[in-house]
């Protein structure tokens, strides 16, 4: 592709409000008020105690509205993606890798920064990675992308505005939006949750201006998994083109990253490949032992579904072998009831699996990294090595175990209804007011405004144009656009109790009230 990167830029410490404004006075501080954090040590903290990812506790990982507090949710699940980036970043810091690296960084302290920023930048994408992630897992995305299709005709709508002020007479009987591109259609009958964690870093966790969390151009960078619009996606084998990595809304947000960072659509930052690594082997393992925990299989039955890999592949032998010598030793002592047994010899599995999977990941970065500093890597590093057959095997277990249970399916069902039903409802919150040109104009009618005022107050700001000055370069989307991602938006911001309360509740409002 022709991509040289260099790591002066991924790593950079300039945060994303840089250019967009002026950098305020500092606020004189006592001597003895001192932070000695790295620009990207910061960006971790300010992603942990932001809202969104306490949200995470109640959304989905793999069992919807699961009340056994010991099976793992979106936030234990990001926890965990986060510790094993955090420490494929810490051998990547102290290996060759980073020996490479620290020559290629300007400045004296260049060893120092490597070892405390690529390993932080590594915990802050993994923490971070699903925060876009609407509940009730990868069901809340087709839920999503199912309302959008079944309501296609928004998508051509134009308006002349029958609430309009009397007293404004030039927008009388004028069309005052256009239909939406394909392109802008894209962007909600091809949902995303990775586009969406962007949207939230860099504009819907509202400080005191509208520029999110304020992260780090490197961080930022790192956290595109995909770096496809909505009219790029392609199959064609790169990986970071599968899906959509941002939305029209944040096109000048991704151009402005790019910028600094030396990236560009179809490459992606060094990085993103360890996250999407860590990511994989948190849920390919991690989703199987929540199925033991859940008593849904047995830890027999893995082993079964794993033996036939044992005679011929290294990384399966040595993970299946270990782990069936402890049980067997556990089983030995006679002193654990068959569910602690299960458990025990999940846990012992659980080790050997991750302690395997990341050595190869590890084994392939260092492999790949001439051709990923190239931009011309395109693969996934999990399946690239030695860990791939393994790896598609746990795939294939837990599709088949775990995600396809009818207690799973059923939960996913009614998560889907409860999604559908509350995106009815808010719809009529968002577009029944009585100014389509004004975001902030009443809901006459007592349904729509109770509805409307159900919405996240930070995501309602967005939407009703509540911006600060220092925006550049803002895409022009219609109206229908921007009530259309307010939705998104909220929904996918919510957690799955809040959900089934939240429908449950307008639901009762709803019925009589169709005209009001």
């Amino acid at each position: 592709m022709g991509t040289k990167l260099d790591w002066n830029k991924l790593l950079s410490p300039r945060r994303f409000a840089d250019d967009l404004r002026a950098t305020p006075p500092k606020k004189p501080r006592p001597d003895w008020l001192t932070d000695n954090r790295s620009e990207i040590e910061r960006d971790y903290d300010r992603i942990l105690f932001s809202t969104p990812v306490r949200r995470m506790a109640d959304k989905t990982q793999v069992f919807p509205l699961e009340k056994n507090e010991s099976v793992r949710s979106r936030l234990t699940h990001s926890h965990e993606v986060s510790n094993l980036a955090r420490s494929i970043g810490m051998s990547i810091a102290y290996g060759k890798i980073g020996k490479k690296i620290t020559a290629e960084l300007n400045g004296d302290e260049s060893q120092e920064r490597v070892q405390r920023d690529v390993p932080a930048m590594l915990a802050a994408i993994g923490l971070a990675h699903d925060l876009g992630n609407p509940p009730f897992g990868h069901q809340g995305e087709i839920a999503i992308r199912n309302w959008f299709d079944s309501k296609k005709e928004l998508f051509n709508h134009i308006e002349t505005d029958p609430y309009k002020d009397k007293n404004d007479i030039a927008a009388a009987g004028k069309e005052i939006t256009r239909p939406l591109t394909s392109s802008e259609q894209n962007d909600f009958l091809m949902f995303e949750g990775n586009a969406q964690t962007l949207r939230v870093l860099t504009r819907l966790q509202v400080v005191h201006d509208d520029l999110g969390l304020n992260l780090t151009y490197g961080t930022l960078a790192a956290v595109m998994k995909y770096s496809a619009s909505s009219c790029s996606v392609s199959a064609l084998g790169n990986a970071s083109l599968e899906k959509i990595g941002h939305f029209a809304a944040e096109q000048a947000i991704v151009d402005a990253i790019w910028a600094e960072t030396g990236l560009k659509e179809g490459v992606r930052h060094p990085l993103a490949f360890i996250m999407e690594a860590c990511d994989d082997i948190a849920y390919l393992i991690l989703d199987a032992e929540d199925a033991v925990k859940k008593q849904i299989v047995s830890f027999s039955d893995l082993i079964a579904g794993l033996e036939l890999l044992v005679d011929d592949d290294g990384l399966a032998n040595y993970v299946v072998k270990s782990a069936l010598a402890d049980h067997a030793k556990y089983r030995e002592t006679k002193e654990l009831s068959p569910a602690e047994l299960n458990d025990v010899s999940m846990q012992k599995f659980r080790v050997y699996a991750i302690h395997a999977f990341m050595c190869a990941t590890l084994e392939v970065f260092e492999a790949q990294y001439d051709s990923i500093m190239d931009g011309e890597y395109q693969g996934e590093l999990l399946m690239s090595g030695r860990a791939e057959r393994l790896a598609k095997a746990l795939r294939t277990f837990d599709k088949n175990h775990a995600y396809l249970h009818r207690r799973v399916k059923e939960l996913e069902l009614e998560g889907f209804n409860a999604l559908n039903g509350l995106m009815d409802f808010l719809w009529r919150g968002i577009s029944e007011r009585k100014s389509f040109l004004k975001p902030r104009s009443s809901r006459d009618k007592p349904f729509p405004a109770f509805a409307y005022q159900s919405i996240s107050e930070n995501y309602r700001r967005v939407f009703e144009g509540w911006h600060h000055p220092i925006r550049k370069n803002e895409p022009t989307l219609p109206m229908r656009y921007r009530e259309l991602q307010l939705l998104a938006d909220a929904v996918s911001g919510m957690t799955d109790g809040y959900v089934i309360d939240l429908h449950s509740q307008l639901q009762k409002y709803a019925i009589g009230a169709s005209n009001g």
